[in-house]
């Protein structure tokens, strides 16, 4: 499409030469007519800096095993009409300060997979690895690797130890594409664990580092208060007290006789309120408004459903629909925990709702079979949780471990889910060095310095995607742990990999980057010109190997060429002059007199 910069002129100029050969052709001088919107047209142009379209050539890129590409290459995407590329792409980073261009992807047949952990984590939760590999051929498994060599979990001796053992060598000798491995750190520090990905040979496929920061655990804060005296309050009482949980704890005895314990620190904002489902029956009208009011300024509160009896008060007070347990499924209805080799098998709550609750409840967690056994709503800037299950209380001298990560799990989605205090926010999945990351903070000042030991300060500025938080770019030096400071926050550390660590997994995220790369790069043409749109592009089996080129090449804007308009627009001008002097015969000579020269005399 043709692009005029200077419409007014160029306007301005064919309305002069459309008027001029107008009065032409009122003396019929159509000759002249055509010569001056000749001219009129071509000083339109002349003026108007008129831009054709000319489709830019195609680059043709091959990335390498480090997915590098030369600067000669990086400048001269910016004048490409497309990309042809060969190999597996470029990180997100560098395709981030990449103009958007149209791509044709071809990467390798080389196997990659992805790593999926916590960086950092408190100390008393589980750490989990997970490994997927896609392409996995036959038989494989994992290992996690201490920073001496000590091997802390196998993915094959979890599946022999889990329950139901019989099938579970079965299911980890096929050809799944993932494993996981579960570990319990003893102390808070920040370590770099050694993974590796074994053959059915034991042949090392993959081998990388696992860098995990532990922090210690910051004490719950826990408000209990129960009708009737029963073994689980008794078990979940010594769970969160050996966790370090500062209790405020009730418990009715009897008529006007009650258990109390004191907190050993003064509660001031308490991370969830625990209640038997009883304690809130048997509340007063006032008290059961007040204790939702507190509900609504932003506490949880976690009802145990197992002594619940009134249907009627749950449906009319928070809209929960429950109905009691059948006894001829109860087995069926029993929900199953597969933790740390040992299965727990939990009774159904006296009430439940159904597996759909409907409304504004939802689901909130689901047993090993997927069966549901916690249930939520939000009311206010708090919400209810209501507990369907019963009976924990007697592995707790059988399976202890495996008691107290359940718990553990619960509290956490329970009472610290949406919680985002401040802290450092690093969504890098990998780091390496030379190439750009963004560290980011939650609660620093806008404008605050980031001090990283080895580079110049840096300023954390606000983001239009992250409402929440301050951003810097970095780029990091060398592998290894880095110290972030900055004012207000606690000092924090990032790892950055060596460029050699884990390949397989490089070569996963380079792949994901540049399918996104490619789905923006379709996007911005269609927002950026008109040019149709031929094929389709299909970013998600650019993931799985292939990418066609779907859109039109970008274009570059040549500039019409004024010069010969120019000349035109004067060689018409000649025209005109010269027809004006010399093509009308009638008109007389310098000099003469036309009455005399005609022959007519003359009075006297």
């Amino acid at each position: 499409m043709i692009t005029v910069t200077h419409l007014a002129p160029a306007c301005v100029a064919l309305a002069i030469g459309v008027l001029s050969a107008a009065l032409y052709g009122r003396r019929r001088q159509w000759f002249n007519a055509l010569l001056a919107v000749l001219a009129g047209a071509a000083l339109a142009v002349a003026l108007a800096d008129a831009r054709l379209p000319v489709p830019a050539p195609a680059l043709t890129i091959t990335t390498d095993a480090s997915g590098a590409i030369t600067d000669a290459q990086v400048q001269a995407i910016a004048d490409a009409g497309s990309i042809d590329l060969a190999g597996d792409g470029l990180r997100a980073a560098q395709w981030q300060d990449l103009p958007a261009r149209p791509l044709r992807w071809t990467p390798t047949k080389e196997e990659a997979l992805s790593l999926d952990f916590p960086r950092t984590m408190a100390l008393g939760r589980v750490f989990t690895l997970t490994v997927h590999r896609p392409q996995a051929q036959g038989a494989w498994r994992l290992q996690l690797l201490a920073e001496n060599g000590q091997v802390l979990a196998d993915s094959a001796s979890s599946a022999a130890n889990a329950p139901n053992a019989a099938s579970a060598p079965s299911r980890s000798a096929g050809k799944s594409s993932q494993r996981s491995v579960q570990w319990l750190p003893p102390v808070a520090e920040a370590m770099v664990l050694h993974a590796r990905v074994l053959d059915a040979a034991g042949k090392v496929v993959a081998s990388g580092p696992v860098p995990v920061q532990v922090t210690a655990a910051v004490p719950l804060q826990i408000v209990g208060r129960f009708n009737a005296p029963s073994f689980d309050a008794s078990a979940l009482n010594r769970l969160l007290t050996d966790g370090g949980a500062v209790l405020d704890w009730q418990v009715v005895l009897g008529k006007a006789i009650a258990r109390t314990e004191t907190a050993r620190t003064a509660i001031m904002a308490p991370n969830a309120m625990v209640v038997d489902a009883a304690h809130v029956e048997q509340l007063a009208p006032a008290a059961r408004a007040a204790l939702l009011a507190q509900v609504r300024q932003g506490v949880p509160l976690v009802v145990l459903g197992g002594n619940a009896a009134d249907a009627g008060l749950w449906q009319r007070d928070l809209g929960l629909r429950v109905r009691p347990q059948s006894p001829t499924t109860e087995q069926e209805d029993q929900r199953r925990f597969a933790l740390a080799g040992a299965e727990l098998t939990l009774a159904p709550a006296a009430l439940n709702p159904d597996d759909a609750p409907g409304g504004e409840w939802t689901t909130l967690a689901r047993d090993s079979h997927a069966r549901p056994w916690a249930w939520q709503r939000a009311l206010g800037q708090g919400r209810v949780v209501w507990i369907g299950v019963a009976d924990w209380h007697r592995y707790a001298i059988s399976a202890p471990r495996a008691l107290a990560l359940w718990w553990q799990g619960a509290m956490d989605a329970m009472a610290l889910a949406g919680e985002s205090g401040a802290g450092w926010v690093l969504t890098d999945p990998m780091p390496l060095p030379g190439l750009r990351t963004e560290i980011c903070a939650r609660g620093a000042k806008p404008g605050a310095a980031l001090h990283i030991d080895g580079l110049a300060d840096t300023r954390l500025l606000p983001r239009a995607d992250k409402a929440d938080a301050v951003c810097a770019a970095v780029w990091a030096p060398q592998a290894g742990w880095v110290a972030l400071r900055s004012e207000g926050l606690e000092a924090g550390r990032q790892y950055v990999y060596a460029p050699g660590d884990w390949p397989a997994w490089q070569r996963t995220l380079r792949r994901e980057a540049t399918a996104a790369y490619a789905a923006r790069a379709v996007g911005t043409r269609a927002a950026t010109s008109e040019a149709n749109v031929n094929g389709t592009s299909d970013a998600t089996n650019a993931t799985n190997g292939t990418t066609n080129g779907t859109t039109n090449g970008a274009v570059n804007d040549r500039p019409l060429p004024a010069m010969p308009f120019a000349v035109l627009f004067a060689l018409c001008l000649l025209a005109l002059w010269w027809r004006e002097q010399h093509g009308n015969p009638a008109r007389p000579a310098p000099g003469r007199n036309a009455e005399t020269d005609s022959g007519l005399p003359v009075a006297g």
